[in-house]
């Protein structure tokens, strides 16, 4: 695959990923029950990838039992993903996310057992004017969707990093379909205690919710997986990131599209995006600088 190829194939996968938020705010279901049929769904067509489960045999129960984990927190990051949507919008979700990197910097020292890298973190607190920005420019009622996305954040720089700790004691798709069917099965468990606290509740999407859980699934979750993988074996990390890091302007600039949700927000909302976006952006070449200096 060329290089012009590749990165055709990662801004795909970014935009989908970008569209994720949107179909969330749209679908009229709880955030339980949404994230419920997105690993189901998901796990169903992984499955049909792997054609036979001979690469699952192969793993160990040490194996079954580590992906299986970061399949739960998987599904608790979705949750609170979508939860923040449904508390806030679409456009504040999508910003919390680009925290991810700052949570990282604090989380793969401990998990991979690494020097602690104090230059990332002094970059990953620049985000925090930005965010400051934010919560000042925003109705109070959406504070607690800020807070349950930053959670949101918190979780997929867990799992990221316990994916990178253990993924090369097996192959990406096997860990897929483990991953997905975990996080279905403990969403399934999760499901009637749910239901008892709120028995208006529904499981059951209508038509339109299912159409647009379909394209959740299949395309922003497997296709978006396949194309991602391809690309970043032959773009180099440095290239990756920076495109990547897309997706909150892909999401936000859907939001305003779609959602017209620049009209709940005002001007210092976008300014706290801004300052977030540019030190997104900006992170390699501050990291490679400061490094330098150092």
């Amino acid at each position: 695959m060329s290089q012009a190829r590749a990165y055709l194939e990662l801004h795909i996968a970014v935009f989908l990923w970008g569209f994720t938020a949107i179909l969330g705010d749209l679908i009229q279901l709880s955030a339980l029950a949404l994230v419920w049929w997105r690993v189901f769904l998901t796990s169903i067509s992984v499955l049909f990838l792997l054609r036979n489960g001979l690469k699952i045999k192969h793993l160990t129960r040490s194996n079954l039992l580590q992906f299986g984990f970061v399949g739960v927190l998987t599904g608790l990051h979705w949750l609170t993903f979508y939860g923040a949507i449904k508390l806030a919008n679409a456009s504040i979700t999508l910003v919390c996310m680009a925290t991810c990197a700052f949570f990282t910097s604090l989380i793969e020292p401990i998990l991979l057992r690494k020097k602690m890298n104090w230059t990332e973190i002094f970059i990953g607190f620049l985000i925090v004017p930005g965010m400051a920005l934010i919560v000042q420019n925003v109705e109070v009622k959406m504070h607690l969707g800020i807070l349950v996305g930053l959670l949101s954040s918190f979780l997929a720089a867990l799992f990221s990093t316990l994916n990178k700790k253990w993924i090369d004691n097996a192959e990406p798709l096997p860990i897929t379909f483990i991953e997905m069917t975990s996080a279905w099965l403990f969403l399934s468990a999760v499901l009637p205690f749910f239901f008892r606290s709120k028995p208006d509740a529904i499981l059951l999407p209508s038509a339109t919710d299912f159409a647009m859980l379909v394209v959740l699934s299949l395309l922003c979750t497997t296709l978006t997986w396949v194309l991602a993988l391809r690309s970043m074996k032959v773009l180099s990390a440095f290239a990756s990131t920076l495109t990547v890091n897309l997706e909150p302007v892909y999401g936000i600039f859907l939001a305003w599209i779609i959602l017209g949700e620049q009209k709940e927000l005002s001007a210092g909302f976008y300014w706290g995006v801004a300052l977030i976006l540019i030190v997104v952006f900006s992170y390699p070449f501050l990291k490679k600088v400061l490094v330098k200096s150092a």
